[in-house]
């Protein structure tokens, strides 16, 4: 695979919705054992209220949802692989996305928590923004330290 399409691939797992309009995945390997996941989130969502015992199963999947993600991005950013290979984890990660987005919305919220994390992605959005319109895409010293280049 050429540099730029890792780059391409990248950007597209990482895009803000990428997920719609995405199926979340028949079956899918996670941490080397096989889950039906559409039928275990579709179950999961169905019900009001998330039992007890079934939050802790719902937290374990996610955790172990955000692992494969890492994992399978890994892939993409380091391994040899051709760009069809890539294609197909991509797609697999946003499907993971997709998964992960359904069973995060579960149950009742924290609303006060809901808000700070709210507000941390609106302040992560605009300050990537900033940095893409003052052309500091790759500084990583912060917003306005490039002036006097």
């Amino acid at each position: 695979m050429q540099e730029f399409q890792r780059k391409q691939l990248l950007e597209r797992i990482e895009r803000e919705g990428a997920t719609v309009g995405a199926d979340i995945p028949d079956e899918i390997e996670v941490q080397g054992e096989s889950i039906d996941l559409s039928t275990f989130v579709f179950e999961i969502k169905r019900r009001d209220t998330v039992p007890k015992g079934e939050r802790e199963r719902v937290e374990q999947a996610k955790k172990n949802l955000r692992r494969e993600r890492i994992q399978r991005k890994q892939r993409i950013e380091e391994d040899d692989i051709t760009f069809e290979e890539g294609e197909a984890i991509a797609r697999a990660i946003i499907g993971i996305d997709r998964a992960l987005n359904a069973l995060e919305n579960l149950g009742p919220t924290d609303l006060e928590q809901e808000a700070e994390l709210q507000a941390a992605q609106d302040k992560k959005r605009w300050t990537k923004f900033l940095k893409k319109a003052l052309g500091h895409e790759d500084d990583s010293s912060g917003i306005g330290t490039g002036r006097g280049r």
